[in-house]
């Protein structure tokens, strides 16, 4: 975020710019006093004594320290070993102010950093799910920036936990909102719009396999040997741990007096999380801060700079349940302040979020986040009982196909082995009543997903209509609407 110093040297010139040349019309009439008996004039024409110019004021474009490159891995990768290459592409812009200095499609290259081992817990369990090689945590690091120019910029960089998966952009339900008139209504869809299309833009970078190849994946991920992969469009939220300098800008007259004007009711602000949030540890009443990652402009006007702090609270929020009840959660935004440290009150809502595509998350019209079922279960838990209820049929399809299909419902491949190698109608039926149950018990049964938001979750927040007047004491009872 901005340091309130660059917004002060941003206002204050502008203000001395206006009084200056008010002083300077008030002279052009007055006469020149003559010079006094007892003065020098000679002084006054000496090189050194006549006044330079002020410097023009200029705007560092500096991304400081902490801030999230959104990286996506622009192809599949096959993990092997530590120190393997990575590449993939900025899928956000990144902004200095009110300049983009690292655009949407910016090359970055990154390693393989750490491969976690797998307790000897998990591998038990993943094996009696057929599954001999569970997947390991795979830690990244990413370390250079490759420039449209061909520039070459070296980086230091931390992802932040919880990144590294698939994700999608969701938008909230078009639905017209309490307290906003047609016009902003109809401005903040069309900005949810534009939104969607800048973020289907960005992912196009990304080389996704096609249906084949999925298949393939996912025959291979049945094996009781397979490999491990990372998908392609898997996005990691890399901090900075190093500003990075892009030079500076001209401070204008016209730029520093459309900062801090009020945002139009209807504004769409790109922002990203500061407060991570899980609907299962999250109280009711908690804070949550957020970030402006790109200016808000009103045309060519600069209204809000980069930097820009979004304060608000969760004012509902619902751990997931059993018989698949999944978590809710839903936050406001009342307070916006620049950087330098000037207070507005707002009223904003989410109306459009990153998520994990496992969370098959929805947004209703006011903001409100409640992850769903995955709609493959009832499919899923169908297969699963139909294999199982073949194993109870004896011999109607032969003495193998019913222990076979037991084993599959039961154990996948290595259940189909063992169905055929092992002659015994039991053995295939409790293999069947076993993956019957199981698929039942994870799909409708076992608890929900949560609603997870990890820091640096980009969101579309829509400012709504501000409310005047200054904040009161919370001991003189709730400011009036």
């Amino acid at each position: 975020m901005k340091s309130p110093r660059v917004i002060r040297r941003l206002i204050l010139p502008a203000v001395l710019l206006c009084a200056g040349g008010g002083w300077a019309q008030a002279q052009e009439g007055a006469p020149t006093p003559a010079p006094s008996p007892d003065s020098h004039p000679e002084l006054t024409h000496r090189p050194g004594a006549t006044e330079k110019p002020p410097t023009p004021e200029t705007l560092p474009l500096t991304v400081p320290k902490g801030t999230p490159l959104q990286v996506a891995l622009d192809k599949e990768v096959r993990v092997e070993n530590i120190g393997q290459v990575l590449h993939g592409r900025i899928v956000e812009p990144v902004y200095a102010f009110d300049k983009i200095v690292l655009p949407v499609g910016t090359e970055v290259s990154g390693q393989i950093a750490k491969l976690d081992s797998v307790s000897g817990k998990q591998r038990t369990l993943e094996a009696l799910d057929a599954d001999f090689t569970p997947a390991r945590k795979v830690h990244v690091e990413f370390e250079e920036l490759v420039l449209a120019s061909g520039r070459h910029i070296p980086i230091r960089t931390v992802v932040t936990p919880g990144s590294g998966q698939v994700i999608q952009f969701v938008m909230a339900a078009d639905e017209k909102k309490k307290g906003l008139k047609d016009s902003a209504a109809e401005k903040t869809k069309q900005a949810k719009e534009e939104a969607k299309r800048e973020w289907d833009a960005a992912m196009k970078q990304v080389h996704e396999p096609g249906k084949m190849h999925k298949i393939e994946r996912l025959a291979v991920a049945q094996l009781p040997f397979h490999p491990q992969y990372i998908d392609a469009g898997t996005i990691y939220f890399a901090e900075l741990q190093e500003p990075l300098d892009f030079g500076t800008e001209p401070l204008t007259l016209e730029l520093a007096s459309s900062i801090n004007t009020p945002p139009p009711p209807g504004s769409l602000v790109h922002a990203r999380l500061l407060t991570a949030l899980n609907s299962a540890t999250t109280q009711k009443g908690e804070e949550v801060d957020a970030v402006l990652s790109q200016p808000l402009f009103d045309g060519n006007r600069l209204i809000i700079p980069q930097g820009s702090q979004l304060k608000g609270s969760v004012v509902q929020v619902r751990p997931s349940r059993h018989l698949s009840r999944n978590g809710q959660l839903r936050m406001v935004f009342h307070e916006l302040v620049l950087p330098d440290g000037v207070e507005q009150k707002v009223h904003a809502i989410l109306e459009g979020i990153q998520a994990g595509r496992e969370q098959n998350l929805n947004l209703d019209a006011e903001g409100g986040a409640e992850a769903t079922p995955p709609k493959t279960r009832f499919l899923a838990t169908s297969g699963a009982v139909g294999l199982g209820a073949i194993s109870f049929l004896g011999d109607t399809f032969g003495d193998t196909g019913p222990r076979v299909a037991g084993g599959a419902a039961g154990y996948k491949l290595i259940g189909i082995a063992l169905g055929a190698a092992i002659h015994s109608q039991e053995f295939g039926m409790a293999m069947g009543a076993y993956g019957g149950c199981r698929s039942i018990y994870s799909h409708f049964i076992s608890r929900g997903h949560e609603v997870v938001f990890p820091k640096n979750t980009a969101m579309e927040i829509g400012i709504g209509t501000r409310i005047e007047g200054p904040t009161k004491p919370a001991e003189e009872g709730p400011t009036k609407q």
